[in-house]
């Protein structure tokens, strides 16, 4: 998610960017046919003075018929012209920006009503579903195994719909984390491990926790999840069976960090600084032969960077790959 800021009543943040994006456009071709204009006033400014030193040059053909003008009535009218030049110039270019730039505003305004509607349209199955394991649980003891999965269910079913809460929020342009709460990263990063360890047991590698201190940091804390969920499941990917993925939550100076690292074959086949791009291809396949990084470190990055955090890969290799997600932390 990117963050947004927040424009005059009636206007969305992306109208704001449009209009910014003509207006710079507009002033830049304005620049240039200043420069133009201003070059071409000032050689026929130096081409006059001149002549005005050198009349022999300028009665070179006696035949001719000549006016006198006073050369400062020259410059004078030469500056208004141009003048008048750089403003047309200007007004010109900032329509013909607005107009290029107009299919983009609809192009942005269709996705934003599709992510509006579809985020809409998906938490009524999500109130119902929440209300049927609810229900679902009053008919099980408590206690037992399959209490127990369907309290996973329930929350599982609640982080989606904070996620699909999110995209609406996104979608009408609310910065939504503006005014988060500090969130104890060791509860989000606890959650997210234990929700991923059926996952590992599967695929027989072992999920391991570790935190030091109780770092604190402001976002909102189904985006940290997110976050989180996203480097822990690519380390699952690239992790081969028999392997071990250890996610890390510690204090660092003003800064609190989540490191997860892999024993995997490491990242090759691709620049370390094109693993954060939306669907960034390898030349050589992963354990599972998969060569896509998808959306998943895309999205981290977003989540990152719209907190104020970054993410990044710490090392990497044949024994394995340490990602590092860091966020301003709260005291």
């Amino acid at each position: 998610m990117t963050s947004r800021t927040p424009g005059p009543a009636g206007t969305r943040p992306d109208e704001l960017q449009l209009r910014r994006a003509a207006l710079t456009v507009g002033l830049r071709i304005a620049v240039a046919i200043a420069v133009m204009v201003i070059a071409v006033i000032v050689a026929a400014a130096i081409y006059m003075l001149y002549l005005s030193h050198h009349p022999d040059v300028s009665r070179q053909d006696p035949h001719s018929a000549r006016v006198y003008v006073e050369s400062n009535d020259m410059l004078k009218a030469m500056a208004v012209a141009g003048l008048a030049g750089i403003l047309a110039a200007g007004a010109i270019g900032w329509l013909s920006a607005r107009n290029a730039i107009r299919p983009l505003g609809r192009a942005l305004e269709l996705q934003r009503r599709f992510v509006q509607d579809a985020s809409h349209e998906l938490r009524t199955p999500l109130a119902i579903l929440d209300a049927r394991v609810q229900l679902a649980q009053d008919h099980v003891a408590a206690g037992t195994e399959a209490a127990a999965l369907l309290a996973q269910v329930r929350h599982d079913t609640a982080g989606l719909a904070a996620t699909v809460q999110e995209l609406l929020l996104a979608a009408t342009g609310d910065p939504g984390s503006a005014d988060a709460e500090p969130v104890d990263v060791n509860d989000v990063v606890a959650g997210v491990t234990a929700d991923f360890q059926d996952m590992a047991a599967g695929r027989g590698i072992r999920l391991e926790f570790v935190h030091t201190g109780s770092p604190r940091v402001r976002i909102q804390p189904n985006s940290l999840r997110r976050a989180v969920l996203g480097l822990v499941d690519n380390a699952l990917t690239h992790t081969p069976e028999g392997g071990r993925v250890t996610v890390t939550a510690m204090s660092r100076g003003r800064e609190a960090a989540i490191t997860v690292a892999d024993t995997g074959t490491g990242i090759s086949g691709i620049d370390q600084d094109r693993v954060f791009d939306r669907f960034a291809r390898t030349s050589e396949p992963s354990p599972g032969n998969r060569r896509s990084y998808g959306l998943g470190l895309a999205l981290v990055r977003e989540i990152a960077v719209a907190a104020g955090g970054r993410v990044e890969i710490s090392s990497t290799g044949p024994r394995g790959t340490t990602m590092a997600l860091t966020f301003p932390a709260v005291p």
